[in-house]
């Protein structure tokens, strides 16, 4: 039995040599990272020192932290030309990472190419990490679904994570992780369940941050017909940056069975109490029931 993390980010110096070898965002300059749509950002280099990390890890009770690749620095929306030497540092380095770090594929999503995405899942990835922003409609999901197919084939997880910020970065910090990221999960959540789900019947897929609180529109969903509110149980919902009264709410109306711990480790930090102030069987289930079924299919 091991305790999971299913969101963190380390980027190694394969990652970041290529992003400083770019001229245009994305790419470093030093440790400040540029975007479009978001203001200038500096990286503390020690939140992506391995050995760090993997003490942090060991403190947290860890027994694997799955890594991904941070989708709102756009990557995976560049031009395959583009994409494909980022995505390819990104892969070596993430394959390259000690225990207990494993990690998530990444593709591109401007042109997608399944048969490179089955060759890194080749490599002992445990799933597929997709931008929100690419899955927010049936167009979406048409463009994607070579991939989700390959997911569904190979019995593998999807990871929705927030792409890029769209709308500029004239606004405060925070402004991208409080209002584009989490609409973007909120339209994700409920594309999955008009578009993803029936394209995609056994497909298993965990959502970021809660997939935007938008679970708790539950009881809106059903009064505006859109049917049932009966919890997907092959659907789950990470909890990064959220707490006890968050994650209690999507409890409710989730179950518990539906929940997976996740951190967003260097963005934010574990909760000091894993089963979020809801007690042990629910840090069991966050941390290993629930996470063992999102990546193996298995009880």
């Amino acid at each position: 039995m091991t305790n999971v993390d299913v969101h963190q980010h380390l980027w190694s110096p394969s990652l970041v040599t290529a992003l400083r070898a770019r001229r245009e965002p994305p790419y470093l300059d030093g440790w400040t990272l540029y975007l479009d749509g978001e203001p200038p950002y500096d990286l503390p280099p020690a939140d992506h020192d391995v050995t760090r990390r993997a003490e942090l890890a060991a403190t947290d009770g860890l027994g694997l932290a799955l890594v991904s690749l941070s989708a709102p620095i756009g990557v995976e929306w560049l031009p395959g030309a583009e994409a494909r030497p980022l995505l390819d540092a990104y892969h070596e380095g993430a394959a390259a990472l000690p225990e207990p770090f494993g990690a998530w594929a990444a593709a591109c999503v401007r042109d997608i190419d399944a048969r490179a995405t089955a060759d890194r899942l080749d490599q002992g990835f445990v799933g597929l990490q997709l931008p929100a922003d690419a899955l927010v409609d049936a167009a979406g999901y048409a463009r994607c679904a070579p991939l989700l197919d390959l997911l569904a084939e190979r019995d593998l997880p999807l990871f929705v994570h927030p792409g890029p910020a769209a709308g500029g970065c004239q606004g405060p910090g925070w402004w991208p992780a409080m209002v584009p990221y989490v609409q973007q999960m909120h339209a994700a959540w409920f594309a999955f369940r008009a578009f993803g789900r029936p394209r995609h019947p056994q497909l298993r897929v965990c959502f970021a941050l809660l997939a935007g609180l938008a679970p708790l529109h539950g009881e809106r969903f059903a009064a505006r017909g859109g049917g049932g509110t009966r919890p997907d149980p092959s659907v789950f919902v990470e909890t990064s940056s959220y707490g006890p009264r968050a994650v209690e709410s999507v409890v409710r109306a989730l179950g518990v069975e539906a929940v997976v711990q996740g951190s967003d480790r260097p963005y934010a930090e574990p909760p000091q109490h894993p089963g979020h102030g809801l007690g042990g069987a629910a840090a069991y289930a966050f941390r290993i029931a629930n996470p063992r079924r999102l990546l193996t299919g298995k009880e």
